[in-house]
């Protein structure tokens, strides 16, 4: 699907109640350009502005990317730690307190 990112986006930023304007304020990232990536009208965002999102939405970089087309880095497989926060991305905040209890209880058994 071409507009994957941008509903991706939106979807990530709706479900944190994020205005465009407060992702601006926060990323620097225009609201106009931030509209546009979202309605696919640009598909393939820098790196960069990807980058700023990711860190913003606490969502994986290497997913993003991947979503508006770059190449992955070298090692295309995800981190164990991208691979949790795109698992964790739809929790509530009690479920992901609860998966990361489970997490310090299994290290607690080592």
């Amino acid at each position: 699907m071409k507009d994957k990112l941008g509903i991706t986006l939106r979807q990530i930023r709706k479900g944190k109640n994020l205005t465009l304007r407060a992702v601006q304020e926060r990323t620097s990232i225009s609201n106009a350009y931030l509209s546009q990536v979202e309605t696919g009208k640009i598909a393939r965002p820098s790196p960069n502005v990807l980058y700023k999102l990711a860190k913003l939405y606490d969502t994986s970089y290497e997913r993003l990317l991947s979503l508006a087309g770059h190449p992955l880095p070298v090692n295309n497989k995800p981190a164990i730690s991208s691979r949790l926060q795109e698992n964790l991305e739809d929790l509530s905040d009690e479920e992901k307190e609860r998966v990361f209890e489970y997490i310090r209880f299994l290290k607690s058994r080592r």
